[in-house]
């Protein structure tokens, strides 16, 4: 499976993370608008090292793919439009966001692409915002919606019956990778939407001939508080 981390940048070759199949920032193209390039400068500040290495604890034989949206931890709407736009041109089974832009102006063109994506069968999981503040592209129906408890099991997660979010995963005090080859432990609905993304391509995985929407059912189906009502 195929898995694209749109974030800050992944250290390749991090013990926690592994080799990655490709590295990509956005950049300034001709004219100024932005496209996807090489790049092997890695990580601008060890967010997307952390979301990669968790993605390959859940699915430790999948293709991890960079594309750098974010100096430190800002970017711009249209830097994340171009990269998901590239992600579904490419054919990515999972693409992971743990990000989110609160600028309305960009909210139709995500729906859009995040549509384009659910159709494309590519699937997106993206975080919900750790405030409570109206932000794109996690609320959108097309996406895999990821917020988090404070339970301990990295397996555990539960399905949300009061959306938008969908579903719950651990995102407290989670061991990560960091730049330098360095570990820490770090909280936020940033890194439990990780640890569904990987589930999602470890179901990929095992049964590839699956939609988003399919994947999306056997989700809620394996969620913690579905199965112990069934």
């Amino acid at each position: 499976m195929r898995v694209c981390v749109v974030d800050s940048g992944v250290e390749a070759g991090h013990e926690l993370v592994g080799p990655l199949t490709g590295s990509y920032s956005v950049e300034p193209g001709p004219g100024g608008s932005p496209r996807v390039v090489p790049d092997e400068r890695g990580d601008t500040s060890g967010h997307g090292t952390a979301c990669a290495s968790i993605i390959r604890r859940f699915a430790p034989e999948c293709e991890l793919v960079s594309v750098r949206v974010l100096g430190g931890l800002f970017g711009s709407g249209d830097n994340l439009l171009t990269a998901l736009r590239w992600v579904i041109d490419n054919g990515f089974d999972v693409v992971n966001l743990s990000l989110s832009t609160s600028k309305r102006a960009f909210g139709a063109a995500l729906r859009e692409l995040t549509d384009d994506a659910y159709f494309n069968r590519t699937l997106v999981v993206a975080s919900a915002h750790n405030m409570k503040v109206e932000s794109f592209p996690w609320r959108f129906s097309s996406v895999v919606s990821v917020g988090s408890h404070t339970e301990p099991d990295p397996w555990l997660y539960y399905y949300n019956p009061a959306p938008p979010v969908e579903f719950y995963a651990g995102g407290v005090n989670v061991p990560v990778a960091w730049r330098g080859g360095t570990r820490t432990t770090c909280s936020g609905n940033s890194f439990a939407t990780p640890r569904i993304a990987g589930i999602c391509a470890l179901i990929l995985s095992k049964y590839p001939e699956l939609t988003p929407f399919e994947v999306k059912t056997a989700l809620y189906l394996s969620a913690a508080n579905v199965r112990e009502q069934s």
